[in-house]
């Protein structure tokens, strides 16, 4: 019988076989049929800690024999308190307010609706949004407008607001970035925010950049007074080597937003935070100044335990060492096979390596759509590992609690993939 789900990203046309996972443990899935298999991207970028931790499951359990949903509109209940309060300790002070959503799309959503309400409220209105070129922030109408134009969202083209684009800082090209953020902040228009993956661009192709550039792409948009909001969805809880990868350059920005491993990646939920000016200019005593935004599962209890699970776990457990050392075996492996003729731009920044595999002659498409991608994401399949390459552009970011035996199975999987090319 064939199955009624229609799964996201995936063209069900090819017929490629979908697995079935019945459980999850460590850096592992387990399947139907009795395999294990490595999951070498902590299934698109959510897990950190590991799949079923067991001190987040635990808060789970105990407080769905509590409490389900509620309204959070004009009501509140301890594990979204108690969230907001351990966000608000471990983030950097200025960012004291926290607004919460269901994911990392809905997360920057808000974020974009708080700045053009910010300047709407102050009676300053300013309208244009600026993005970094080669940006995914999400595949809502709002978070496809502030990320690049392409496959992913040519036949919404028709449903997407202007924005203007800032070109990526390629290695020799940082001045031309900054000239042109600096000419588009300003203007007789001046912008009323600039978004930003900090440091790595992840769907783009995990592109890399210096942290010294973020900061000063930052001091410009201050210099106009241009809202900076960064969107660390990915980039945060670690991944970058950091709990934020804005720590790196010394900033912080004026909303940011978080989504993925704020519950350990077990379920879903996502919060903007921001500053004391952002909240101030929607607070009043006229109700048409209010926020304007929610969802049904607005700060969903079960979802705000784990994250609190999530926090304590962070506080109490060696998290920055794990990721250190994770940070530098996935290094050793990838300085070895970055000796094959195949790969390019071999890097890595905190737990995530990645690399281009090279096309061969007469290939049909190159980027996203590069047929390198789901040839090797099916070699992987056999081999018992998770893959999901970016075209030409493969990656390895696994759970914290990845051990050397899987991660020498992840990168065994992709030598054996690029010698069955030469052969």
């Amino acid at each position: 019988m064939t199955s009624p789900v229609w799964h996201p990203f995936t063209q069900h046309g090819l017929g490629a076989p979908i697995p079935t996972v019945v459980r999850t443990e460590g850096a592992a899935l387990h399947t139907a049929d009795g395999r294990r298999v490595v999951d070498a991207i902590s299934s698109w970028w959510v897990t950190t800690h590991g799949h079923s931790h067991p001190r987040i499951m635990a808060a789970i359990a105990e407080q769905a024999a509590t409490m389900d949903q509620i309204i959070f509109a004009g009501w509140t209940h301890e594990p979204a308190e108690r969230l907001a309060r351990d966000l608000v300790a471990i983030m950097p002070e200025e960012l004291s307010h926290v607004f919460y959503s269901d994911s990392g799309s809905t997360a920057v959503e808000v974020a974009l609706k708080m700045a053009l309400g910010y300047w709407a409220n102050i009676g300053a209105p300013r309208h244009r949004i600026l993005m970094l070129e080669h940006s995914y922030h999400g595949d809502t109408i709002g978070t496809m407008s502030v990320g690049a134009r392409g496959v992913f969202n040519r036949a919404y083209a028709p449903l997407l607001f202007d924005v203007g684009t800032v070109p990526f800082p390629e290695p020799d090209a940082h001045q031309a970035t900054l000239d042109a953020l600096d000419r588009l902040c300003g203007g007789p228009e001046p912008a009323a925010a600039f978004i930003v993956e900090p440091l790595v661009l992840g769907a783009g192709g995990m592109k890399l950049y210096p942290p010294a550039l973020l900061a000063e792409m930052q001091r410009i948009c201050a210099h106009h007074g241009v809202l900076f909001i960064a969107d660390e969805v990915m980039t945060g809880w670690g991944r970058t080597g950091t709990l934020l990868a804005c720590e790196q350059a010394s900033i912080v920005p004026d909303i940011l937003c978080l989504s993925k491993g704020l519950t350990g990646g077990a379920v879903p939920l996502a919060v903007t935070l921001a500053t004391d000016a952002i909240f101030d200019a929607h607070l009043s005593d006229d109700r048409a100044r209010m926020f304007f935004h929610s969802s049904s599962y607005t700060a969903n209890p079960i979802a705000c335990a784990a994250a609190v699970a999530n926090l304590g776990i962070w506080r109490d457990e060696p998290v920055r060492a794990r990721i250190a050392d994770l940070g530098a075996r996935q290094q050793a492996r990838l300085d070895r096979i970055a000796t094959h003729p195949a790969i390019r731009n071999p890097r890595r920044l905190g737990t995530i390596a990645a690399f281009e595999i090279t096309q061969t002659a007469g290939a049909d498409h190159e980027g996203y759509l590069s047929a390198i991608g789901p040839a090797l994401m099916a070699h992987a399949g056999t081999h018992d590992v998770l893959l999901r390459p970016l075209g030409d552009t493969v990656y390895v970011m696994p759970p914290y609690c990845i051990g050397d035996a899987d991660l020498d199975a992840v990168y065994g999987t992709v030598t054996s993939f690029l010698e069955g090319r030469r052969s």
